[in-house]
């Protein structure tokens, strides 16, 4: 069996991550995949994700194994932002979302520093039971009081930022008509890896993880790793202290978002930060191109 497989990758510079994966497999089989591959070299592996597709282990970036953190993230079929959006009603609508102490409200503060001389910009945070994450950002001035809304969740913070999004739609409309906000930030309670942003809600996704959970976290997956516009990876200054391998995230990360943009950061730091912000402003600006 005979395959042919043309792949072009343009691998920029390693914190740029601007990689371009040309998979060009004209794969017509008459038969089913129930065989074995035979593996006698590594490098040109080749197994079937589960979207149906042919893939290979590339450059031996890691040892071949069938487990699904081979398989590539659905970066590429992420849900778009939406078409419909009536900005005039909400202003431009940046999510934050990642698991609990990864540095979510840190980022919050660091972009509002940022952007609040050039853009009107409001923040709703969401807390299970406290507002901790507002008083925060109002105690270290990232914006003045009454343009950031606390919102309590409850005990399924997920469901506000996707099934349940009107306790969070309210304060960032009324924000946004209050205040003529070009951009309103949106943090998500802390949640599992499961959790993402509706496209009803953010129209730029943001998923925050840091190294302190160890290397393995971005091959675990889920919907905010895979399919958020920007995964940011924070708390670099700490990979040594917990032994987590940053060359091991920096692959896996590539590997499950298939490309898709991310960040090495210690937002605290404001190293980063930058970075961060021109994904944003890109964002923004594109959301506006596409309905001028």
């Amino acid at each position: 069996m005979d395959h042919s497989h043309d792949h072009t990758h343009a691998h920029d510079d390693a914190h740029g991550h601007s990689h371009d994966h040309s998979h060009d497999h004209a794969h017509e089989h008459d038969h089913d995949h129930h065989h074995e591959h035979s593996h006698a070299h590594p490098a040109k592996a080749e197994f079937t994700g589960v979207d149906g597709k042919i893939y290979h282990s590339h450059d031996g970036l890691a040892p071949h194994t069938h487990e699904p953190l081979e398989s590539p993230g659905f970066f590429s079929r992420r849900a778009q932002p939406l078409s419909t959006r009536d900005y005039k009603e909400r202003a431009f609508t940046v999510g934050i979302g990642g698991p609990v102490g990864t540095g979510k409200t840190a980022l919050m503060l660091a972009l509002c520093e940022t952007l609040r001389d050039k853009y009107s910009i409001a923040a709703v945070t969401n807390d299970i039971f406290t507002e901790e994450d507002g008083e925060f950002l109002v105690k270290h001035g990232a914006l003045a009081p009454e343009r950031i809304r606390a919102v309590q969740t409850g005990g399924c913070p997920h469901a506000a930022i996707r099934e349940d999004i009107s306790i969070n739609l309210g304060p960032l409309e009324e924000l946004s008509q209050s205040f003529k906000a070009d951009i309103l930030l949106c943090e998500s309670g802390g949640d599992n890896l499961a959790a993402n942003f509706s496209r009803e809600l953010a129209d730029y996704i943001i998923y925050i993880i840091d190294v302190s959970g160890g290397d393995k976290i971005p091959r675990k997956g889920g919907p905010g790793i895979t399919q958020a516009d920007l995964l940011v990876i924070n708390k670099t200054d700490l990979a040594d202290a917990i032994g987590a391998d940053l060359k091991v995230m920096e692959r896996d990360s590539l590997r499950m978002r298939d490309g898709g943009p991310f960040v090495f950061a210690q937002v605290k730091h404001k190293v980063g930060v930058q970075d961060i912000v021109n994904h944003v402003l890109k964002g923004y600006e594109a959301s506006h191109r596409s309905q001028s």
